[in-house]
């Protein structure tokens, strides 16, 4: 017995893989990563995409192993030969639109996480995420120009085979073609209440992904602390106590004041604030070393050295994280670390001070100044401290970034340690 239709599930894999489709187009024309938004829509269209391929893959397998129904007989040969051919270029761009994507993201020189809607993790293409130099950029390249060309292909292939089935539909009343996919259709007339659900709904689809507005995900609030990596030096040792002549004339010479050496207690933390198309983002380096010398007595001799692990800045999101690490960013592959040292502190009220440095940030070193407040009860001080850095003097922000219209140039940066003294 002829089939007049394909089966029910290659039924509706066709018209999952097809309403995906529109959706994606949609969203691919809507797409701008500088947002929060864009972001969000961004994550999305990896999603579908990665859905897509898994349809297109089960769809494949399913075709390669039921039959499908025969094409009209009265069909012509061009028209045979151009159906065989849009059906293949179809299954080439389904699968290899979504692989190209792929790549593209793996070998991306931001190396962000896909979670497929926002909640299952999604491996990078195996073997591409860990290159380096020319072979990744290589990759990447590829990646990005077989998904451009896939994507002009796709649309003269599906222009094709959408006209093609209403050229079958609406003209040919001996060639059924779209009741293979549409059982009960009738070829021939226009209105065809099939046909007509066809259109509302690919109609819906397209609204939808048009209208659609993923919430950007929300960063989770920043644990604890961990311990912090203290380097403080250690007080030198107090020289013998010398022999006095108690007989002498002159009065002994008053001993001078030495600056302190200060132990960073554990709870100390040093963040930052900015915004990203006016959503508040607060962060912060677990991972950072401080050598302390500090009196209030002893200004001259002060002096401060923190190093930071910019690696370990955390925003409450792990994407974005993963972002900063990135050469856009904080570039962390060359410049692991950034440092703070000041020898010049000024007074500048009643417990208030001003200490005077150099801060290095992605090989670059700039004049920095750091007011703080200083409580100091017995061996126990207390420290907070706020001051605004330019991220653009530094080249934090390459590429789109080094426009300050989503992201400011001035971010704030906060601190606040307990110190004992040493």
């Amino acid at each position: 017995m002829t089939r007049t239709r394909y089966s029910t599930v290659a039924i509706v894999l066709h018209w999952l893989i097809a309403a995906a489709i529109i959706f994606q187009v949609i969203l691919a024309w809507r797409m701008d990563g500088r947002t929060p938004q864009g972001f969000a829509l961004i994550q999305l269209h990896k999603s579908v995409g990665i859905s897509i391929l898994l349809l297109s893959l089960a769809r494949l397998a399913w075709r390669l192993t039921h039959r499908p129904p025969p094409l009209p007989a009265g069909m012509a040969t061009l028209e045979r030969w151009l159906a065989r051919v849009a059906h293949i270029g179809l299954y080439v761009i389904m699968i290899g639109m979504p692989i190209t994507g792929w790549i593209m993201v793996s070998t991306s020189r931001i190396q962000v996480p896909t979670l497929l809607f926002g909640a299952i993790p999604w491996p990078h293409f195996p073997g591409l995420a860990h290159l380096v130099g020319p072979a990744k950029t290589a990759w990447n390249s590829f990646g990005q120009t077989g998904h451009e060309v896939l994507a002009w292909g796709a649309y003269v292939l599906i222009a094709l085979h959408v006209a093609g089935a209403l050229k079958h539909q609406l003209f040919s009343r001996d060639e059924p073609v779209l009741a293979h996919m549409a059982p009960g259709a009738n070829p021939g007339r226009w209105f065809d209440p099939r046909l007509i659900a066809i259109a509302v709904v690919a109609l819906g689809v397209a609204a939808a992904a048009q209208t659609i507005r993923p919430v950007a995900q929300a960063s989770k609030p920043l644990p604890p602390p961990p311990v912090v990596e203290v380097a403080a030096a250690q007080a030198p040792m107090a020289p013998a106590p010398a022999v006095v002549d108690i007989s002498a004339a002159t009065p002994a010479a008053e001993a001078p004041v030495e600056a302190s050496a200060w132990k960073v207690n554990q709870g100390s933390t040093l963040g930052f604030t900015t915004t990203w198309g006016g959503q508040a983002i607060e962060g912060r380096f677990d991972r950072w070393t401080a050598d302390i010398r500090f009196s209030p007595e002893a200004l001259d001799k002060s002096k401060v050295s923190v190093s930071i692990n910019l690696a370990s800045a955390v925003t409450g999101d792990g994407q974005r994280d993963e972002s900063l690490r990135g050469g856009d960013w904080f570039d962390t592959a060359n410049h692991a670390k950034a440092t703070f040292t000041a020898s010049k502190f000024e007074k500048a009220g009643t417990d208030r001070y001003i200490a005077l440095g150099q801060l290095t940030l992605r090989g670059v070193s700039r004049p920095a100044r750091l007011p703080f407040r200083l409580q100091i009860e017995g061996d126990k001080a207390r420290v907070s401290g706020v001051t605004n850095l330019d991220r653009t003097a530094f080249g934090v922000g390459q590429g789109e970034w080094t426009k300050t219209d989503q992201i400011p140039a001035d971010v704030k940066v906060n601190v606040n340690l307990t110190a004992t003294r040493r």
